[in-house]
């Protein structure tokens, strides 16, 4: 194992470093929520436990935490097909480092398929890669200090006071539970802006041959 990548060598890496810290400040620079190491090691630790609860073996485990922290480092290049660019980055990253290619094109295959736009569950890490990215709304994203200038995805997150994925081995489910202030959005207006990413985590928990819930204060909606 001392010569396979993993993933604390991708978050010593240099131009990891680099990128995602130039990318997060990208996005702020266009009003985009925190994109940062914060959401890169959350998403990495996520992927880790989807995985782990449901038997993976421990490299692809690892695969998959390499995926979660670098999947957003496209958009050092433009949020526009940043799961593109990502991936692109990913796979001269990935080889310069010397890692195996089979590996390498597991993991690019799930950073490129991990937007709601036009990405599919293609593999167990891609799928785990898309629940955890998809889980993480919560209100210390927010980077607009007025509230009265939020848009609706700036009052979406700002009222998301609490997130968990609970995985079941037993039952075959995995569950997003979200704490929401309904002072700040509604259940519906959630839904405006997040129906269609959580279909999206539906279809990936089916490909982990699991039913996938949306608990939101203790009521399930999903």
């Amino acid at each position: 194992m001392s010569d396979l990548v993993t993933v604390e060598d991708i978050k010593k890496n240099e131009v990891v470093k680099a990128y995602i810290k130039t990318a997060n400040e990208h996005l702020g620079e266009i009003g985009f929520t925190e994109h940062g190491f914060r959401h890169a090691g959350l998403i990495s630790n996520l992927v880790s436990n989807i995985l782990t609860e449901l038997d993976y073996p421990r490299r692809i485990v690892e695969l998959g935490q390499i995926a979660g922290y670098i999947h957003d480092i496209g958009n050092v290049i433009n949020r526009h097909d940043h799961d593109q660019h990502s991936a692109l980055i990913t796979e001269r990253l990935l080889s310069n480092l010397g890692m195996d290619y089979e590996e390498i094109a597991m993991i690019i295959g799930a950073v490129g398929n991990h937007d709601e736009n036009f990405g599919e569950p293609v593999n167990p890490i891609s799928a785990a890669l898309i629940i955890a990215d998809k889980s993480d709304v919560h209100y210390t994203r927010v980077r607009n200090k007025e509230f009265a200038t939020f848009d609706i995805h700036d009052r979406v997150n700002y009222a998301a006071k609490k997130s968990f994925i609970d995985v079941n081995r037993e039952s075959k489910t995995i569950t997003l539970r979200l704490e929401i202030d309904l002072e700040v959005i509604s259940v519906i207006e959630y839904f405006e802006i997040f129906l269609t990413r959580m279909l999206m985590s539906r279809k990936a928990a089916q490909y982990l041959e699991c039913d996938f819930e949306l608990i939101i204060n203790q009521s399930k909606l999903l």
